[in-house]
């Protein structure tokens, strides 16, 4: 969970950890919770998605504010569960609670009721991960062997001022959609104001968790045979680039895929957030190959590798129950702490979406070694026709207008051939840009063959948010090794994500028109001869529009109090 700048800057005032030998759950503490009365129980909050900056093939809130996803799981019914940071009075963070939705596909998502409110008024629900526990390790479920198990920080605020954070678990016997809070909680206790988002995940015959102990730029792992009683075993501390807080930290084993294509032994990977401090300034994620053992995990080198290159990529998170045979799945929180409560989507009454669902893969590259390439979930349940295409672009410009495209969202994809060894100008570029032909307001971006191989984008040309914080260009260096390059990426209304050479590089950024981008120009200059690109850009389907009753309101999934079903069930279905 992360901070705002005034909840940040009064942590400044906490206090240290307290780390014992052994943690077990005997505390006195009841499984009660509190509803403010402005609350809403057992219903969703009901959202409008047809503004302007609304995304449309992204998952946002449907209200109010909305920050880290939390408790990312696959259910026995193949369902994905997407639970996230949720403020359901308020358009900054504040009053957290754990917000909720399902996917059949990743796409097409589902808003349920809020899934897991706070013990007392003065305790927020901060980030945490989810469980099944197949194998009633807890004892919670003896007659099941899909139990999910949430775990998540308690975080005090006494009087306002941060107080204890300490570790909590809930369990449901539903598929996740309802918890009971366990009444022994915490199972793991702190006198820190600065201990925080349990990631866990199972390792051969035990639970292994990593949390954060956010100002002491640690990562602990912990160990339990039950996800009840936890044992503190080792941390990673002090690597990379250390902001001022370590956040939201990951643990996963993901596929190691050779510069041939294919899948060797997987490589354990730790992941943290950090913020703020991230080299574009605010929050970003970086992660770090290497090996684990069970208790201790140990980076390959000193590298500090960045997720993303663009500024409103965090607190990412992989989620529990994807088939070892398929690759890790990924989702991040599209925004930045550095200006994430006032951008003007409170217009639209709801702050921050979340990025595509990414696939992932570590492989290695010339010279920077090992890489983590993403690239987005299948696609195809929101890819519309393909509007336009060319097999044999070079030194030309496309255009394509997509006002009548209703989504307002498109993928594009350019794939480049025959790039020779050497003799690449300098000048030989492929560039983009999205534009409204009423205001003259455009992003771009573009590579350059020659030279140093840098790929650029640009916000700065969208006039609807101006902040001392909004950074307006990023750039990476995109490095080839033989004669191919390709990009794709996807606009949705206010949201841009590009993948560069098949997902080795990545930028995730949101922007802000005041008037909406209609108009995409595809521009290759100076191609030598023999190097040419094929084009395919498509239009995407809304993943909302469908849910949308008589009033233009997304109802979410409504209970039926007729079916005396716990498990409230879905209005939509997108098979």
């Amino acid at each position: 969970m992360s901070l705002s700048r005034l909840a940040f800057a009064l942590t400044l005032l906490g206090l240290t950890t307290a780390q014992s030998s052994s943690v077990s759950a005997n505390s006195t503490a009841t499984s009660t919770t509190y509803a403010n009365p402005d609350v809403p129980t057992g219903t969703p909050v009901a959202g409008n998605y047809a503004g302007r900056y609304r995304p449309q093939v992204h998952f946002s809130v449907p209200k109010y504010f909305m920050n880290d996803p939390n408790g990312l799981f696959v259910d026995s019914n193949g369902t994905w569960h997407m639970y996230y940071q949720y403020n359901p009075t308020d358009y900054v963070a504040g009053n957290q609670h754990w917000g909720h939705a399902t996917s059949d596909d990743l796409y097409h998502w589902v808003n349920q009721p809020i899934a897991i409110f706070p013990p007392a008024e003065d305790v927020f629900v901060f980030s945490g991960s989810v469980v099944v526990d197949t194998n009633n390790t807890s004892g919670f479920f003896p007659n099941q062997d899909n139990g999910v198990v949430a775990i998540y920080t308690l975080a005090e605020y006494p009087d306002g001022q941060p107080g204890p954070q300490t570790q909590a678990i809930a369990y449901s016997y539903d598929d996740g959609y309802t918890f009971i809070p366990y009444e022994g909680n915490p199972v793991i206790p702190s006198n820190s104001s600065q201990f925080r988002d349990p990631k866990v995940i199972w390792y051969e015959d035990h639970w292994v968790m990593v949390i954060a102990y956010a100002q002491e730029f640690a990562i602990g792992i912990f160990t339990s045979p039950n996800l009840i009683d936890w044992t503190p075993q080792s941390n990673f501390s002090y690597h990379g680039l250390l902001g001022l807080q370590y956040e939201c930290p990951n643990l996963v084993s993901l596929p190691y895929v050779d510069e041939s294509g294919e899948r060797q032994e997987d490589v354990w990977a730790m992941f943290i957030s950090i913020n703020p401090g991230a080299p574009l300034g605010g929050s970003i994620s970086e992660y770090y190959p290497g090996t684990f053992n069970g208790t201790h995990f140990e980076a390959f080198d000193a590298a500090a590798r960045i997720a993303d290159f663009g500024k409103d990529n965090y607190a990412g998170q992989f989620f529990y129950g994807v088939p070892e045979e398929e690759y890790p799945v990924f989702i991040a929180w599209a925004s930045n702490w550095q200006y994430t409560q006032v951008v003007p989507t409170a217009e639209e009454q709801w702050r921050s979406a979340m990025s595509l669902p990414r696939q992932t893969y570590l492989t290695q590259v010339d010279r920077l070694g090992w890489k983590l390439v993403t690239q987005p979930y299948d696609m195809s349940p929101v890819m519309g026709n393909v509007i336009a295409s060319n097999d044999s672009f070079a030194n030309a410009t496309l255009s394509v207008d997509y006002s009548q495209v209703a989504s307002n969202a498109l993928y594009w994809e350019v794939n480049v051939t025959g790039i020779p060894e050497t003799g690449v100008p300098a000048t030989s570029t492929l560039n983009f840009t999205f534009l409204s032909p009423l205001t003259g307001e455009y992003v771009s971006g573009g590579y350059y063959f020659g030279g140093d191989t840098p790929f650029f984008i640009n916000r700065g040309g969208a006039r609807g948010f101006d902040n001392v914080f909004f950074t307006d260009k990023f750039s990476t260096n995109s490095l080839r090794d033989d004669s191919s390059w390709s990009m794709s990426g996807v606009i949705d209304r206010s949201m841009l994500e590009v993948f560069i050479d098949g997902g080795v590089e990545s930028a995730t950024n949101v922007f802000y028109s005041t008037q909406p981008l209609t108009l995409l120009v595809l521009g290759a200059a100076n191609f030598p001869e023999g190097m040419e690109a094929s084009v395919r850009v498509n239009a995407l389907e809304s993943a909302w529009a469908d849910q949308e009753d008589e009033d233009g309101l997304v109802l979410g999934n409504v209970t039926n109090p007729d079916t005396g079903s716990i498990k409230v069930r879905n209005m939509f279905d997108h098979a």
